[in-house]
């Protein structure tokens, strides 16, 4: 910002701020004057000039003009516009996977309603995240690109570790490999200078994604312990009640 010092005399009209004890005075060049003066003493104290709106001309400039352009984008690259899309696939997929073992936990011929019960809410939370990112994508004036999404399977059933630890290990290993893709993504902000988008990813995911693991890490660790009779149902029974420890 650019500042000089006038003499008082150099004022042409002066209009009275009483709240904050300035003097203001415009020039015919555009110019706006600004006189702190101490109430008690009636004298000037600080005699500044300024011109507004100086450092913001070459921003004006950059503003588009076209409708099919985001008004809000600042700084924002393609690079990670690119990498949110991806994101958004990621957790989408994840999703749908968790979503097609609710479907097989709540078949009449297994009927693990526990495991039924944390597979919903697992693929709900997945697609949350997937919506998260669309709505930062549209905040920072990117676009949304949804990809193709892959089959999950139907059927879990493991010959030797069951289908309830199976599924388990599966989805840990869908919990780090997201992980994997959130640390990817921040490498990319970071790469690009984009603080917001790292401060984004840090405040919304990064913190919870490590709780999950932790916490699928001891469902795992359980569920080996119990083997694959009577001990499955138990489990499922506190998971269905949220009495597993976690």
């Amino acid at each position: 910002m650019l500042v000089k010092s006038f003499p008082s005399y150099s004022l042409l009209s002066q209009k009275r701020v009483p709240k904050l004890g300035y003097n203001v005075g415009r020039f015919g060049n555009g110019l706006v004057r600004v006189k702190a003066s101490n109430e008690a003493k009636n004298r000037a104290v600080l005699d500044v000039v300024f011109k507004p709106f100086e450092e913001v001309k070459k921003e004006l400039l950059l503003v588009p003009s076209g409708h099919d352009v985001s008004l809000a984008r600042h700084k924002y690259s393609h690079h990670c516009e690119a990498a949110i899309n991806d994101q958004i696939n990621v957790e989408y997929n994840v999703s749908y996977v968790y979503h097609a073992m609710y479907a097989y936990f709540d078949r009449d011929n297994v009927a693990l309603k526990g495991l039924t019960k944390f597979f919903k809410e697992a693929s709900i939370e997945e697609r949350e995240h997937a919506e998260k990112f669309m709505e930062y994508q549209n905040k920072r004036g990117g676009k949304v690109k949804l990809q193709f999404m892959m089959m999950p399977l139907a059927d879990y059933d493991h010959l030797e570790k069951g289908d309830a630890l199976y599924a388990m290990e599966l989805a840990l290993s869908l919990e780090k490999l997201t992980n994997e893709k959130l640390l990817n993504l921040h490498n990319i902000a970071d790469q690009n200078n984009d603080v917001q988008l790292t401060d984004f990813i840090e405040s919304d995911f990064l913190v919870e994604q490590v709780e999950s693991i932790k916490k699928i890490s001891e469902f795992v660790a359980q569920l080996r312990r119990v083997g694959k009779g009577h001990g499955v149902w138990h489990f499922d029974q506190m998971l269905l009640n949220d009495a597993v420890a976690a």
